[in-house]
């Protein structure tokens, strides 16, 4: 039988501060991948980048989803060479 060990993870969160602290128990092979994949500077920096991909993927998804029940509609009388006008006098 394959031996796992695992990692034990601890997020901080203090009231009126943006960090969590949680313990979470991952396989080795998991936290590793997610330092190589990432390319974070260390196991805190790796986990945020893969939370925040997983996250813009989720949300990527939820859009998608939505445009497809609501598809957008332009204004009347909308025109790229209007936009491209707007756009040069800035």
């Amino acid at each position: 039988m394959k031996k796992i060990s695992y990692i034990c993870i601890v997020f901080t969160y203090r009231i009126n501060n943006p960090y969590m602290k949680v313990t979470a128990i991952m396989p080795d092979d998991l936290v590793r991948d997610v330092q190589a994949y990432s390319g974070g500077k260390n196991l805190t920096d790796s986990l945020i980048r893969a939370l925040n991909d997983w996250l813009y993927a989720k949300r990527i998804e939820k859009l998608n989803r939505e445009l497809q029940d609501e598809p957008l509609q332009f204004k009347e009388g909308f025109s790229a060479a209007y936009i491209r006008k707007l756009n040069k006098r800035l």
